[in-house]
């Protein structure tokens, strides 16, 4: 069994060598993890392109249509903007569907009213919340990683098939963004439908 473990390692170290002198590019190591720059840029990337700023952004309307306003970038529903009502017949198990504000940036349905976080460093957006709470909130659908459940329509259970260094990266590069004041209100739950109302 020596032997053979004597002549692995003998095998990984001659590869290394080959690799080296032919100039093939071989791992020998294991991989380095993204760090500083290049953790942003990674997290920039994600960001960009994982529809982040589909709700997360409120829009300037334009003649080509909604756009993530860049001075409001990914700050989340304005506080004092509208609150779309919660649609009655849409209430039910087996009934889903769901309204949203202009900018899609509250949306309404059987869960009640969700309203998209401020995801800038402001002490009202992710300015307070660690790391590990950001990956564990997307990991697990739970707000701050232990409260209460992520809602519709964010697509938490998609998130939590990425890797804890892709969702690192994402945090990172939030926490670059310039902090923008907005305290997003607290969801709404479900109001019990007008005819439950009317018999009690």
């Amino acid at each position: 069994m020596r032997v053979r473990c004597r002549s692995l390692v003998s095998l990984g170290i001659a590869v290394c060598a080959l690799g080296a002198v032919v100039g093939l590019t071989v791992s020998c190591s294991p991989e380095r993890k993204l760090e500083g720059d290049a953790l942003i840029r990674r997290g920039q990337y994600l960001v960009a392109t994982s529809g982040c700023d589909d709700c997360h952004s409120p829009k300037i309307f334009t003649d080509t249509g909604p756009r993530p306003d860049p001075k409001r970038r990914l700050s989340g529903h304005p506080a004092a903007s509208a609150v779309p009502p919660v649609p009655q017949d849409a209430l039910g198990p087996d009934k889903w569907g769901a309204l949203m504000t202009p900018d899609m940036t509250a949306w309404a349905g059987p869960w009640g009213i969700s309203f998209a976080i401020n995801l800038t460093p402001d002490p009202d957006g992710l300015g307070l919340w660690t790391e590990a709470q950001f990956v564990n909130a997307l990991k697990t659908g739970l707000h701050l990683g232990v409260g209460r459940p992520v809602l519709p329509p964010m697509p938490w259970p998609l998130y939590s098939q990425m890797s804890d260094e892709d969702l690192r990266a994402m945090f990172a590069f939030l926490k670059t963004l310039p902090p923008v004041a907005n305290v997003v209100p607290q969801p709404v739950p479900p109001q019990p439908a007008q005819a439950e109302t009317a018999a009690h």
